[in-house]
């Protein structure tokens, strides 16, 4: 039976998992905060994950997640890890107050029940990964590596910017979406979603692209080679819905049928997608 710092059987001693000496001490320490009512794992995996270059702040229940999020903390930590069951309830009921909070940090969901029903569930609901706790605490490391990578990596890249696109304007200096001046609270990785769309100008983005924009490249949920599709067309859908809750008539969002989605506001003319930075307004493209 697999335990806390178990690896799989087939994997070599010359693994990647196994991190050459000093390796550890060369990659840049990223920040974690830890949720799980387990007090023997969260001691277990607080201490190994902080042995594979991670700062750890273990809290015990949601209540005490919430409680610790202060603006201060906030700001240094890269990452949650959300044990998906606790003693007060589901993991997953505590993404709407980390919302309402405007708290939209990266959040990973690890449990030891990994069924595709829950995994749809978390990845629905704006979690960025769901990992199976049978896994090993190495290989929960390297994919939470690859997920603060990316998301610093994003917000290197959209840095302050601000995409205006006819009714819609994108905030990315703080993960908002307003339409006809209404926010429609999306979650950060909705956000994501829409900002690739439009920056896409009159392209179609592929499936695997817009999976990829909020997942590490190549990782892949659900069941079977192309699980991910149902992943996305369920993202579009809550993103649609969203819309539609401050207008029945947004149609924005095209889909073609077998590659992907499109933002069809700047169909025919990507000058339409408009570019701003800080209190800078840019260029029409």
């Amino acid at each position: 039976m697999p335990t806390l710092l178990s690896v799989p059987e087939n994997v070599p001693s010359s693994s990647p998992l196994d991190f050459p000496k000093g390796e550890v001490e060369q990659r840049p320490r990223f920040s974690a905060l830890l949720v799980d009512d387990d007090d023997d794992y969260r001691e277990a995996a607080t201490a190994e994950l902080e042995h594979l270059g991670f700062d750890i702040l273990p809290c015990s229940s949601g209540e005490a997640m919430l409680q610790s999020l202060d603006e201060r903390q906030r700001a240094k930590t890269d990452v949650i890890i959300l044990d998906w069951k606790l003693q007060a309830g589901l993991g997953i009921d505590l993404l709407p107050a980390l919302h309402e909070r405007g708290i939209n940090l990266p959040v990973v969901f690890l449990t030891g029940i990994p069924t595709a029903a829950y995994e749809y569930a978390a990845l629905d609901h704006g979690a960025v990964d769901f990992v199976d706790k049978a896994r090993g605490i190495p290989i929960l490391a390297k994919r939470l590596r690859l997920i603060v990578q990316m998301s610093k990596g994003l917000a290197a890249q959209e840095s302050h910017e601000t995409l205006c696109c006819g009714k819609l304007l994108l905030r990315a200096d703080v993960s908002r979406a307003l339409w006809d001046g209404n926010d429609v609270d999306l979650t950060v990785t909705e956000f994501r979603i829409v900002y690739l769309l439009l920056s896409r100008g009159n392209e179609y983005v592929t499936y695997r692209s817009i999976y990829d924009c909020v997942h590490h490249a190549g990782f892949v949920a659900g069941s079977g080679e192309d699980g991910y599709r149902t992943n996305v067309r369920s993202s579009i859908r809550r993103i649609r819905n969203k819309f539609r809750a401050l207008d029945m008539q947004f149609e924005e969002i095209e889909n073609y049928p077998g590659f992907g989605y499109r933002w069809r506001g700047t169909r025919g003319d990507d000058r339409n997608v408009e570019h701003s930075y800080g209190e800078q307004t840019g260029d029409t493209v």
